[in-house]
């Protein structure tokens, strides 16, 4: 909760401060991922019967996607190796061989205003040899709550929205999954990363009002003492009144 009030107290005193955030996270994507949990919704009467469904698992060929974005879109798309591990000095290798020349060549002048890197807390990004690589390459790192996906703008307005797009569909190689990712941010206007950005002071200002909580935690603890009286008045909402309501 003090990383959300410091950030948000900072973001009132000078709102430009989003201008100089690059955040990244990263993400499996598969070479087939089947129908997502909202596309298989099926909407029927409750008197209906079921269809019976066959679960179908992801497969197991994949690629490892790093994204580093900012308001203005896509810096750093980044597949790993297979077999490479993800560790601190892969990670700093990126740091300092791909995303700070990409940020020369992509965001000209953005160095000179000192780039404000936002990344989670996985232990590649928080041991000491991470920390002096940010420092060393002029970067002001971002404090980051621990366990709060919701705080993190590649999870909350990135990866639903591009594993979405890729749900249903087969790729036969790495190839055609890194062309497919690379066309769909391409595809992005500039004004989606600007939101997705943007949105991050929202979320610090829930965390703050759930008094450190993450939102879907939150919503775990409403839905756990929500009562058996409140969901039937909710079905009554939803359906046709049934009578079984009323037992």
């Amino acid at each position: 909760m003090e990383v959300a009030t410091q950030f948000i107290r900072r973001y009132e005193e000078d709102p430009s401060i989003l201008e100089r955030i690059v955040t990244s996270d990263k993400t499996w994507v598969h070479h087939y991922d089947p129908e997502s949990e909202r596309q298989s919704i099926e909407w029927r009467h409750p008197s209906s019967p079921a269809q019976k469904k066959f679960k179908r698992q992801p497969s197991t060929k994949k690629v490892m996607l790093t994204l580093f974005w900012d308001m203005h879109g896509p810096i750093l798309v980044h597949f790993q190796a297979h077999g490479q591990t993800v560790n601190s000095a892969n990670y700093c290798a990126m740091l300092r061989n791909e995303l700070k020349p990409a940020i020369c060549k992509k965001r000209r002048g953005m160095l000179s205003k000192k780039v404000l890197l936002h990344h989670d807390n996985a232990r590649p990004h928080t041991v000491a040899a991470t920390v002096e690589t940010v420092q060393q390459l002029g970067f002001e790192l971002l404090q980051h709550p621990p366990y709060s996906p919701d705080l993190v703008p590649s999870d909350y307005h990135i990866f639903g929205p591009l594993k979405e797009a890729l749900h249903s569909r087969r790729f036969t190689s790495d190839v055609e999954v890194k062309e497919v990712v690379h066309t769909w941010l391409r595809e992005q206007p500039k004004s989606f990363f600007s939101a997705g950005i943007q949105k991050l002071v929202e979320q610090y200002n829930k965390c703050i009002v759930l008094q450190g909580d993450y939102v879907e935690k939150w919503y775990v603890k409403l839905l756990t003492v929500t009562s058996i009286k409140a969901i039937k008045y909710i079905l009554l909402l939803l359906f046709d009144s049934p009578s079984y309501l009323y037992s």
